[in-house]
């Protein structure tokens, strides 16, 4: 089979390095073009949920977006430039406020990706952008072929 647009997801970690690397092999191998994506949950918080009086949430949420963003531009930067001195030709993508699976089927389907490839657990806490769940719900509801890097 051969893969022609390939959709890697990661988040940074090392298994998302990891994950980098193969799709980056795997388009050398077939000649093929890369979709390079990271996707950031939704700030939740609990702020507003009584108890505090009010208080306006928005300039910490904003702060907070601010981060993810930053941090996601520096990822797909970092990630872009590994792909040029590959001589890959990669597009970079960076999906606030969505959950990673949803992201990643959703660019997916949009793109006519015929590979998937995503570690199976990214990192968690602040910064977290790629969970274990996410991998499995993307194999679960995925109509083309998924690689999970381990």
């Amino acid at each position: 089979m051969m893969f022609k647009n390939l959709l890697i997801a990661t988040d940074g970690s090392e298994l998302g390095n990891k994950a980098l690397d193969i799709a980056l092999e795997l388009a050398r191998l077939h000649g093929a073009s890369l979709i390079i994506l990271t996707a950031t949950d939704p700030v939740a918080t609990g702020i507003g949920s009584g108890g505090f009086g009010t208080i306006d949430a928005g300039p910490i949420l904003a702060r907070l977006e601010e981060a993810y963003a930053s941090e996601a531009a520096n990822l797909l930067a970092a990630a872009r430039h590994k792909a040029q001195a590959a001589g890959i030709s990669a597009q970079t993508l960076h999906l606030p406020r969505h959950r990673p699976a949803d992201g990643i089927l959703e660019t997916a389907a949009q793109k006519g990706t015929d590979l998937i490839v995503m570690g199976s657990h990214g990192r968690r806490g602040l910064a977290r952008l790629l969970l274990g769940s996410q991998a499995t719900e993307v194999l679960a509801r995925a109509t083309i072929p998924v690689l999970i890097v381990k």
